[in-house]
């Protein structure tokens, strides 16, 4: 996983607990793991998404610590709390910069908005999260004389997403513009069209990368760039014709699950089935009150 200069590294972070309800199907609600990704060299690091909750933090942190590298920079792919709550620990404990575009600052400042009616609600433990990011000229910074291309892919799972290129190693770390091996979030995405995502899809498959580190992720599969593209394209096809067939969310979680035994993030499956049939069936209301409501 390495070049004559740079290296990658990948933690995953243990979903948090939950304590609000079961799925239709009797299982207990469990969020998706979440991969962070260390970009290091010699001396220095860039860590990919720390994650949200003061344990990950906690873990992460120790993770990194014993690299034995300089963190200098932390870079936020998109606004979704979950993949930069605990930042701010992360960057005092390291001295390290937050580095975002400037459409996922403006997400992020949406999703610290949104904690006491969503986040706080279903997950303890999260640590204050003021948002400190800043943007870099030309959307790239360097590691040790290395240049790390910030890539803005657009509408995925939330507006705004961004992918981190490597090009000295043939890798993107693509927060949610990928997944692997995990059920994608399609909340958010009703509103803007699954045809945005593909859109952007598109932008990292012509980066040409090797490797791919997918926000979310199963750790028992490798980060295979042609693979995880193809089937993040095929998920969204596969839900794109299951919304057409399927009448209610019970319906569509079912057979997604039939579909992709494997995939895991149930309950990330379940707040898109609840959103999406929520939007389609009150389409005179609010759809954020769907797409909150999902997770509740």
């Amino acid at each position: 996983m390495s070049s004559t200069e740079l290296a990658y590294d990948v933690f995953i972070n243990d979903p948090p607990q939950q304590d609000n309800g079961a799925l239709p199907n009797g299982e207990a609600k469990q969020f998706s793991p979440l991969a962070s990704t260390l970009i290091y060299g010699a001396e220095d690091a860039v860590l990919v998404d720390p994650g949200f909750t003061s344990d990950q933090a906690r873990a992460l942190g120790d993770w990194v610590a014993g690299k034995n590298r300089n963190l200098t920079d932390i870079f936020i792919t998109h606004g979704h709390g979950d993949h930069w709550f605990n930042t701010n620990v992360l960057a005092e404990r390291f001295g390290a910069r937050v580095v975002a575009t400037e459409g996922t600052i403006g997400q992020m400042h949406a999703n610290v908005a949104a904690r006491p009616f969503v986040w706080d609600k279903v997950y303890p433990g999260i640590p204050a999260s003021p948002v400190t990011a800043v943007t870099v000229p030309d959307n790239r910074f360097t590691l040790e004389g290395k240049d790390l291309v910030i890539v803005e892919a657009g509408y995925t799972d939330t507006d705004a997403s961004s992918v981190l290129h490597v090009p000295d190693l043939a890798l993107v770390v693509a927060g949610d513009v990928i997944y692997n091996g995990a059920h994608l979030y399609l909340s958010e995405t009703s509103l803007a069209g699954l045809d945005a995502w593909r859109q952007a899809i598109d932008r990292v498959a012509s980066l040409d990368a090797r490797s791919i580190v997918a926000g979310h992720q199963n750790s028992d599969l490798d980060d295979a760039a042609a693979r995880t593209i193809a089937e993040t394209r095929e998920y969204l096809d596969v839900a794109e014709e299951l919304f057409d067939t399927q009448k209610t969310a019970v319906d569509y979680f079912n057979a997604m699950v039939d579909r992709y035994p494997d995939r895991l993030g149930r309950t990330v499956l379940w707040a898109t089935a609840q959103a999406v049939y929520g939007i389609r069936e009150n389409p005179e209301e609010d759809p954020v009150q769907f797409i909150a409501g999902g997770w509740l």
